[in-house]
């Protein structure tokens, strides 16, 4: 997988360059694509992501037997996963994550911007109860303004989250600034950064309100 980043750590911005990633991107962000096509390419533009994303998950040897004979092993050890979606657009990232890591535990995060002040306003939280011995994976279809990104990191942190990482189809620059401002241990991992946010707070070119593509809402 191509990124400009080639090992995930905390603290990094990595944009995703695959072409197999730019090509589903086009499809994404194109204004025919129908509700349904929109879902599947979410789903799985967060598998490729997902892969990247968890680079840094610490492995470990252990001793197993194929059919054949013994050998060692790799697996993944120390920390477990939790994957914490925002809702309501992280919703439809969510299984493409479960499937591959389906030991993880969820929790949910319900945040909706105020659309005057650009301001997060949580309504929901749930959290796996032992999240501080977890390594999470937040995720958010846009990092917009990163105001409610920055908002469901402090959620977690307060949890007792040490390890966060992002995941984000699409980033505008000022999202990734906020984000690294207010949380610099945090990685972020994107299929593109856009070139800025407009007046109304709306990445672009970007591929508009991902919420409603993926419900087919208003």
């Amino acid at each position: 997988m191509t990124g400009t980043e080639t090992e995930i750590e905390l603290g990094t911005v990595t944009e995703v360059t695959h072409p197999l990633v730019q090509h589903k991107l086009g499809l994404l962000r194109d204004v025919t694509t129908t509700t349904q096509m929109f879902r599947q390419l979410v789903n799985e533009l967060t598998l490729l992501l997902t892969y990247e994303a968890t680079k840094g998950l610490a492995d470990e040897a252990v001793e197993i037997e194929t059919p054949l004979e013994r050998m060692t092993a790799r697996r993944i050890s120390g920390k477990k996963v939790a994957v914490c979606p925002i809702l309501r657009a992280g919703i439809g990232m969510l299984d493409a994550v479960l499937s591959l890591v389906p030991g993880a535990r969820v929790g949910f995060i319900g945040l909706y911007r105020n659309e005057e002040t650009l301001q997060p306003v949580e309504y929901y939280v749930k959290l796996p109860g032992d999240i501080a011995d977890r390594d999470v994976i937040l995720l958010d279809p846009m990092l917009a303004t990163g105001n409610s990104t920055a908002a469901a990191v402090e959620t977690v942190k307060r949890a007792g989250a040490t390890s966060v990482r992002l995941i984000a189809l699409i980033a505008a620059p000022e999202g990734i600034e906020r984000i690294h401002r207010d949380h610099p241990d945090v990685s972020i991992v994107v299929a593109a950064v856009d070139r800025a946010l407009n007046e109304q707070g709306f990445i672009v070119p970007g591929l508009g309100d991902a919420g409603d593509r993926l419900y087919g809402t208003k």
